[in-house]
């Protein structure tokens, strides 16, 4: 594994046990038993390589929600979703300092657009159980919107209160309540 390699690594680490805003340069280079100017070298700036690590962990997936549910259940979808907000609470934190900071940064922006839509065309996949390649752009546009809309409301919930966040269970309740509300297609 070389340098690159691994400062990745380090940085995956480091946003689990650390964040996105307690991980210095020191620690980065410490973890990857690497010189400090290896990071200026290999991605521009401790935020440059801390913001690719963060993105490849949320295209994993596997790292930020856990091991696969292998079905399209939403109740262990949600279990595993919801579980993976406590169990990487640092990840998650990372996750929303990096929308907070992309606001000012038009490139980070663009990154997390890109993310986020991504995101959109994982958690369709998630969902229905269908390839990525398979799914069609309407699927992807409100399928996987709605998901990524409830993940993001549901990780601010269970981050910021987490003893009355909503369960698994409650959340599906929910979904079958609303549901019933909605008006027939025009």
């Amino acid at each position: 594994m070389g340098n690159r390699e691994k400062l990745l690594e380090a940085a995956r680490q480091c946003l689990f046990t650390k964040g996105y805003e307690r991980t210095t340069v020191r620690d980065l280079a410490s973890a990857a038993g690497v010189s400090m100017a290896a990071i200026g070298y290999h991605f521009g700036s401790k935020e440059a390589l801390l913001n690719q690590a963060l993105f490849e962990a949320l295209d994993a997936g596997g790292q930020a929600f856990g091991p696969a549910a292998g079905d399209t259940d939403l109740g262990t979808l949600w279990r595993r979703l919801i579980e993976a907000f406590s169990v990487n609470e640092t990840f998650w934190l990372a996750n929303l300092e990096t929308v907070l900071r992309a606001q000012r940064d038009p490139e980070l922006r663009e990154q997390v657009a890109a993310g986020l839509r991504q995101g959109r065309s994982g958690m369709a996949r998630e969902v229905t159980g269908t390839d990525e390649a398979e799914l069609s752009e309407a699927t992807i546009r409100t399928v996987g919107s709605v998901q990524l809309a409830l993940v993001s409301g549901l990780m601010m919930q269970h981050l910021t209160d987490p003893q009355s966040a909503p369960t698994a269970d409650e959340v599906l309740a929910g979904l079958r309540a609303l549901a019933t509300c909605l008006p027939e297609e025009s």
